[in-house]
């Protein structure tokens, strides 16, 4: 409601819109630079993902390397992915969070993937 029962201000509503849109754009533009980590087997396997989800780094400690048990160390690589994954989705609510909420937390609203 508008103090005053007026009518609210469109270009103002716009600006307000547009600063919230370029402010989303920068924060998803820091997570796509930002690198989190997650690993397995007790660090044997070490996955390394942007705050958007992208793979970037894949280390695999020689310990974990048995030719007779590949299952296992793709096993590992998955988990790793995983948790580096959750890692990033967990950045990417504390850095959209505040923002998407202001925008009503991205229900119905086109173009926003959450």
């Amino acid at each position: 409601m508008i103090p005053g029962g007026g009518q609210p201000n469109m270009q103002q509503l716009l600006q307000q819109a547009q600063k919230m849109q370029q402010d989303l754009a920068n924060a998803q533009e820091e997570l796509a630079r930002t690198e989190v980590d997650g690993q397995a087997g007790g660090g044997l396997v070490r996955a390394t993902v942007t705050g958007s989800g992208e793979l970037r780094a894949l280390v695999i400690d020689p310990k974990a390397v048995d030719p007779e048990d590949t299952e296992t160390l793709a096993d590992l690589i998955v988990a790793a992915v995983q948790a580096a994954n959750e890692n990033a989705q967990t950045l990417q609510q504390q850095k959209l969070g505040l923002l998407t909420q202001g925008l009503g937390g991205g229900s119905g609203i086109p173009g926003l993937p959450f």
